[in-house]
């Protein structure tokens, strides 16, 4: 991207800035491709399903992030919305949808879960989207886990320590979050067989699912700056 450039928008975008937005041609907008910083550009046409811009001058560079990742077992549709949501607007990085022995979601829309990543870093004026991959099983995940990166899953009633800076890995970390009624005793001796698990505690009470992965995410955070 660089001052000058002009280019087509995609026709959802074009879309959300005339039906949601009610921009007009001429108005200013704020794009951001991941790589380049964020970035102040002008309408130059705008109709129902097209729109083009011109890049005018870079208003942000772009930053490093942190190296988060989750991992999490769907749930039902509007709480894995807002798993995909937060932890968008927390930065992650890579998001995973683990099928475990309990999850209760027969299937992942994938696509759907990609738009709501993009829409919640728009929101959230965050300069990157996540990577949101396809659902894998509990086994798959654990069987091609990278040893360098440490996998923190949140484990309740195990005495397991709180999160903290220590269980951090070199290659970067993921948090893995179980089903609602948590992980099954064969599912916790698999994850405890992967290569770099750290199991945590993320307090004294017993969260919900979607409540437990946005917990975590923060505690991340929170250790990452320490």
């Amino acid at each position: 991207m660089f001052a000058g450039a002009t280019f087509a928008l995609s026709p959802g975008q074009a879309h959300y800035l005339g039906a949601v937005m009610r921009r007009a041609v001429g108005d200013k907008v704020r794009l951001f491709n991941g790589r380049d910083g964020e970035w102040s550009a002008r309408l130059e046409s705008l109709r129902k399903d097209k729109a083009s811009v011109t890049v005018l001058d870079r208003v942000r560079p772009q930053e490093q992030e942190p190296d988060v990742w989750l991992a999490f077992a769907p749930l039902k549709r509007d709480a894995t919305d807002l798993v995909v949501e937060k932890a968008t607007e927390l930065g992650v990085s890579v998001i995973i949808p683990v099928m475990t022995e309990r999850t209760n979601a027969a299937r992942v829309n994938v696509e759907r879960l990609r738009a709501i990543a993009v829409e919640a870093a728009e929101q959230c004026e965050r300069l990157t989207v996540p990577e949101v991959r396809e659902a894998v099983t509990l086994e798959t995940l654990v069987a091609g886990w990278p040893a360098e990166r440490a996998l923190v899953v949140a484990l309740e009633r195990t005495g397991a320590p709180a999160l903290g800076p220590r269980l951090r890995g070199n290659g970067g970390t993921c948090l893995l979050v179980g089903p609602e009624g948590g992980l099954s005793g064969l599912d916790r001796a698999l994850v405890m067989s992967c290569p770099g698990v750290r199991p945590v505690s993320l307090g004294p009470r017993i969260l919900r699912a979607e409540t437990a992965a946005i917990v975590g995410l923060a505690l991340l955070q929170a250790a990452g700056s320490e």
